[in-house]
């Protein structure tokens, strides 16, 4: 369904993987065409774009005075420098979780996004999922009174051999607790405040996938336990769930129909349009989520209970 105010905008989708196709067909659905994908060593097959020229630098993109969006698809690694060029560059930038790999180049992101005239969102695309999306509105609302733990897993089969390579590097990826577990993570933040101290504990084994358990202490004494597994036999459904206890209840994830992925980006343009930044997503939480994820990874390297920086 095309937007009011769509046809004004041009995208960028950097990255040739499943979320550069996610990105693109979201675009397109809601009538912001792509006139670029940016990969650098093959030309991305973008199947709801395939006449966006393509590009194999950034810079070769930005140069065309028809774009406004860049969409960030690409490895962890190159995140920040990505997303600091595209906003110095007075575009707006819809960045794939996680913002960064480091908390340094997160808050580097995030100091860029402050000084630039346009919108940076971080894609923490869980937050539209409708079920979830749901689930947050009914807690405010008072569901379960005052939110005092969160329970959630995160399930998967292991990626197949052939799979991205880097996802198995964690000095490339960040390992499962940054890439996977901060899903959970961030919607724990979001139902719980300010995060104060981690513990995470290795299940079986090691490498990325290996289960990982979570837990994660609030200011305001709440509490909670994120499960994470990602080795599972080939051919085990995806599965999530996400518990919510109160001081008067529960509150957990109930089927609801929708594309989390148009959802995020019809939000990200409603910003855009809008010239107000994202507080559906907002950047500090992406660097909150990156925060606590990495104190999580420190954890399972050291044993130890891990306390976040006032």
């Amino acid at each position: 369904m095309t937007l009011s105010g769509a046809a004004t905008h041009a995208a960028v989708v950097v990255g040739a993987g499943r979320m550069g196709q996610a990105h693109a067909t979201a675009w397109e659905s809601l009538g912001v065409p792509v006139r670029w994908a940016v990969s650098p060593r093959r030309r991305p097959a973008l199947d709801a774009a395939p006449d966006a020229r393509w590009a194999t630098d950034l810079d070769q993109a930005l140069a065309d005075p028809a774009v406004t969006i860049v969409s960030i698809c690409t490895p962890t690694p190159s995140h920040a420098d990505l997303a600091v060029r595209a906003l110095a560059a007075g575009r707006h930038v819809l960045l794939e979780k996680p913002i960064a790999l480091t908390v340094a180049d997160a808050e580097r992101v995030a100091a860029a996004a402050e000084d630039a005239p346009g919108i940076l969102m971080v894609a923490h695309v869980v937050r539209f999922f409708p079920a979830y999306a749901d689930l947050l509105e009914r807690v405010a609302s008072g569901s379960v009174g005052r939110p005092r733990a969160v329970r959630a897993t995160r399930l998967s089969a292991a990626a197949p051999p052939d799979g991205a390579r880097w996802l198995r590097d964690e000095e490339r990826s960040g390992g499962l607790v940054v890439d996977f577990a901060i899903h959970d993570i961030d919607q724990a933040n979001a139902l719980l405040g300010a995060p104060r101290a981690v513990t995470a504990l290795p299940l079986r084994g090691d490498g990325f996938g290996a289960p990982v358990a979570v837990t994660i202490e609030y200011a305001d004494g709440g509490i909670a336990q994120v499960l994470a597994v990602a080795d599972l036999p080939a051919g085990t459904p995806f599965q999530t769930s996400l518990d919510v206890v109160g001081d008067v209840g529960l509150d957990a994830l109930a089927d609801a129909p929708g594309d989390p992925f148009e959802e995020q980006a019809r939000y990200f343009l409603g910003c855009v349009e809008s010239g107000v930044r994202p507080r559906r997503a907002p950047v500090a939480a992406a660097v909150d989520a990156l925060r606590v994820s990495l104190a999580a990874r420190e954890s399972l390297r050291t044993g130890a209970r891990v306390i976040l920086a006032e």
